[in-house]
């Protein structure tokens, strides 16, 4: 069953380059090496540029704990984790009820 999540942090305005550039980065290896990541989605707040929530869909709890326990995560969290304005990312899990999304298989 798929697990649907999101991650919300904020960040020292000081340090936008290398927290995006540390996103980028982390979303090129999610990409590449995890199939089981259907959806790993970085969105930055539009008005306050300092604020992020990350959109993910794991196929399930196995495809969770690989994305988790990965060395990519360590190496994220070492980049953003000194730049975060208050002291945790905080993250939400979802069910989805209803939704269209292009591509979706079976949900």
């Amino acid at each position: 069953m798929p697990i649907f999540q999101t991650g919300a942090y904020q960040v020292k305005a000081s340090s936008l380059p290398g927290v995006e550039k540390a996103i980028h980065e982390f979303v090129d290896y999610v990409k590449a090496n995890e199939p089981g990541s259907r959806m790993y989605l970085a969105w930055q707040q539009k008005d306050d540029p300092t604020k992020f929530v990350h959109l993910f869909i794991f196929e399930d709890e196995a495809a969770q704990k690989r994305h988790g326990e990965s060395e990519a995560v360590r190496r994220f969290e070492s980049a953003y984790s000194p730049e975060l304005v208050g002291s945790e990312v905080v993250f939400t899990d979802y069910v989805m009820i209803a939704g269209k999304r292009e591509g979706a298989r079976g949900e």
